[in-house]
């Protein structure tokens, strides 16, 4: 009886942590970086602070590890490709023997023989893919490149019922490009890594059970 509790609450466990999985992701990491200190002023006061000044003409775009900017997600992708063959060929082949008195083989003489081949062959393919992914996420800086361009991450959870979405983003971004919004369109983002993905009952319905998936591997019809 004890053995059967106690492989009933090694399952729960297996099953508590299977809903509980964070999905993996490709988006360079960290997804977070604390502000780093900076020492170009030496002198503090009561207001001012060298660490966190900045200058009143300048304007509050994401330029230092630490800031925090939002990317404007706006993908469309599409594509499509049609493809056609048609290849045909014909052979005919004939031969004959003809009747000639003192020969041996007259058995074979009068003999007609002829051959005909053809190969045709007709393909078509068509394939087409079409994705649109829209939303804003805020990131933030972990790195400044030497050229002075941003290396930015970031990750949204959002929690609906029982499954929980996650929203990721990382990629290399110009400061040019920055609006003074403190915005930036995902377009403009270079090496940009985009993620959607969820966890839950329902994500987990649409995967195949391990069981299932080891006998597709090792059946081999």
């Amino acid at each position: 009886m004890s053995r059967t509790i106690g492989l009933v609450s090694l399952l729960s466990l297996f099953a508590l942590a299977a809903c509980n999985t964070v999905p993996p992701t490709n988006v360079h990491q960290p997804m977070t970086a604390r502000p780093t200190s900076r020492n170009d002023a030496q002198a503090n006061g009561s207001i001012y602070q060298a660490g966190v000044s900045r200058s009143l003409f300048e304007d509050r775009r994401a330029r230092y590890v630490g800031d925090t900017m939002t990317i404007v997600i706006s993908e469309t992708t599409s594509a499509s490709t049609n493809s056609n063959t048609n290849v045909s060929r014909a052979t005919s082949t004939s031969a004959s023997v003809p009747t000639v008195s003192g020969l041996p083989g007259k058995s074979l003489q009068g003999i007609a023989l002829s051959a005909e081949s053809a190969t045709s062959l007709e393909g078509k393919g068509d394939a087409a893919a079409k994705n649109v992914f829209t939303g804003n996420i805020a990131v933030t800086v972990i790195d400044v490149l030497p050229n002075g361009n941003l290396l930015v991450s970031g990750e949204k959870q959002v929690a609906i019922g029982h499954g929980t979405e996650y929203i990721r983003l990382s990629g290399v971004v110009n400061p040019y490009f920055i609006t003074t919004a403190n915005t930036i369109s995902s377009a403009n983002v270079a090496d940009a890594r985009i993620e959607y993905k969820e966890t839950g009952a329902i994500s987990e319905a649409q995967v195949m059970g391990w069981l299932a998936r080891f006998f597709m591997t090792v059946l081999p019809f």
